[in-house]
């Protein structure tokens, strides 16, 4: 009898462990490249363009923007000259604050109330890691769509855009200060926010529980805005290195504050801002009376 030579077949589950094995090799080459991309940060076509990141991790390799030492040094000394006034703005922010939630009963409106709750509950969310990655991926977006905004505000062109958890980038043929540092006192939400509600109070009545909304919106995507704002900066931003970190600081944080002070005069009713600038202007006086007095008797000595 004559034998025949039977058909080597491979079971279901050995050709779905090979099919797996092979989509693996495939997905891996996939990854190696993203890798690759992420590490450069740009696409070869794009090389020769502005590229303006979002650092995400600590380690991560960027291409150094070395100031010259004239540049820096000019930068150290207007960030020098303006600490006096980060000084004083805060000063007066926090007193006025402290003036109309305690003797004008700031803290009983509606805005106040708000305000705080949706603030209070958008830092929980994030300091208990719920719906953290998909947190993460909004604001490294509105950190990459400021950008975008600044630069088409300066009359410039985007060519490339992205945003991930791992990171973000946009190639443009311009950048300048403001556009750099423009995601870092810019809480982007908030005014994609505000012009939602704007644009449909034009076309319709808004009922009046809509404030309420809008105050606790505003709310949740500031604390939103100043939580990823504070995580972000000791991760060696690019964006920060490019302008000078100490100068960059100084900037950012003047610029939070008038947006604060700026909340402040739209949300408390008894305050108007000539009052604010008044306070101000007082509050500066005192800062140099006393700065006089300390530095006068050391210099004469």
């Amino acid at each position: 009898m004559a034998r025949t030579r039977k058909k080597l077949e491979l079971s279901k589950i050995r050709a779905r462990n090979k099919a797996r094995d092979n989509t693996t090799f495939l997905a891996g080459l996939r990854q190696i490249n993203r890798q690759a991309l992420n590490k450069t940060n740009r696409h070869a076509n794009l090389r020769e363009f502005k590229h303006i990141r979002a650092a995400l991790a600590e380690g991560r390799e960027y291409d150094e923007y070395e100031l010259t030492w004239p540049t820096r040094l000019l930068r150290w000394l207007f960030a020098l000259i303006l600490i006096p006034i980060c000084v004083v703005t805060t000063q007066t922010l926090w007193s006025q604050f402290s003036h109309e939630t305690l003797q004008r009963g700031f803290w009983r409106t509606p805005e106040f109330w708000y305000f705080g709750l949706g603030a209070v509950i958008m830092l929980t969310c994030l300091m208990t890691g719920l719906c953290r990655r998909s947190l993460l991926y909004l604001y490294v977006l509105g950190h990459e769509y400021t950008h975008a905004m600044f630069v088409v505000f300066h009359f410039g062109w985007v060519f490339d855009f992205k945003a991930s958890t791992k990171g973000g980038y946009i190639a443009t043929n311009k950048s300048n200060l403001l556009i750099s540092l423009s995601p870092y006192f810019v809480p982007s939400w908030s005014m994609a926010t505000l012009a939602v509600y704007g644009l449909i109070g034009i076309f319709t009545t808004l009922p009046p529980y809509t404030d309420q909304i809008l105050f606790f919106l505003i709310g949740s995507s500031w604390a939103f805005h100043i939580f990823w704002t504070l995580w972000m900066i000791p991760r060696d931003q690019p964006d920060l290195k490019e302008n000078d970190t100490f100068f960059s600081l100084v900037i950012i944080y003047i610029a939070n504050v008038l947006l604060l002070c700026g909340m402040l005069c739209i949300s408390a009713r008894s305050l108007t801002w000539h009052n604010f600038l008044a306070s101000w202007w007082i509050n500066a006086e005192n800062f140099y009376r006393n700065c006089s007095e300390i530095i006068t008797p050391m210099l004469q000595n």
